[in-house]
């Protein structure tokens, strides 16, 4: 299992992923899930993944092989973003028609999803969910941002706290105190963690980090949060029953 998460603000974009990978308690590993593709002041794109491991690297490694090829589009020559979508989208599309049969005929589920997110040229910066399937929606002003994987102990912070008009360095602490709150609740999601930050039009210049377990700004921030959640918990309304 995985947890990754994309945010469409004003301001740009904030993505983040973990690094776990589990085949039960006994056989953990870290992966890295977040790929960027961009070219130095004309565009930056940024892509996570979540699922089958095997399926989400076999894509990965098809988009990073075509971005020189001059037939056919890739996410070095797309016009715009929902191109670029498209590209992500046929080619997890391709990889299911080569391995699906052959996965399911030794038991193993064909599953990939993906959040995919970057600007191209002057255009706006522009967030797309992306299925196993190929099909993809996109993130909206009154659907901002977007879970894959481990995804229902991260949201209800989400739900509260992210709106497009918050800043870049607000929505960077949302998304790691979602991280925290899934993994409290499930092992199969842990650090490393990446973090992309993107400012709109600032192509060449986002913000990138790697978050282990012990970074301090890390630990400040779960440390501030959980004391928060006891304040805010001691300080609640008495309902005046008799219990």
């Amino acid at each position: 299992m995985t947890y990754c998460v994309g945010m469409l603000l004003d301001e740009g974009l904030v993505m983040a992923s973990d690094s776990r990978t589990n085949a039960g308690v006994d056989r953990v590993s870290t992966f890295r899930k977040m790929f960027y593709f961009e070219r130095p002041g004309e565009r930056t794109m940024c892509l996570v993944t979540a699922g089958n491991l095997s399926v989400t690297q076999a894509a990965v490694g098809y988009l990073k092989e075509r971005l020189d090829q001059e037939d056919g589009s890739t996410l070095l020559n797309a016009t715009n973003l929902f191109e670029a979508a498209r590209v992500v989208g046929d080619t997890l599309r391709e990889v299911y028609d080569q391995d699906r049969e052959h996965l399911e005929g030794h038991g193993v589920s064909f599953t990939s999803e993906a959040i995919f997110g970057g600007q191209i040229g002057a255009e706006r910066p522009r967030l797309f969910r992306i299925y196993g399937a190929g099909n993809f929606i996109e993130a909206s002003e009154d659907t901002p941002y977007f879970q894959i994987g481990e995804t229902k102990y991260g949201k209800p912070i989400l739900d509260r706290v992210v709106d497009p008009s918050i800043s870049l360095a607000e929505a960077a602490r949302c998304a790691l105190i979602s991280f925290d709150s899934t993994m409290r609740a499930n092992i199969s999601v842990g650090p490393p963690i990446d973090l992309f930050c993107f400012r709109r039009d600032g192509h060449g210049n986002s913000f990138r980090r790697k978050i282990e377990e012990d970074d301090p700004d890390w630990q400040r921030i779960r440390a501030a949060w959980g004391e928060g959640l006891k304040r805010a918990f001691a300080e609640l309304p008495d309902p005046g029953w008799e219990i």
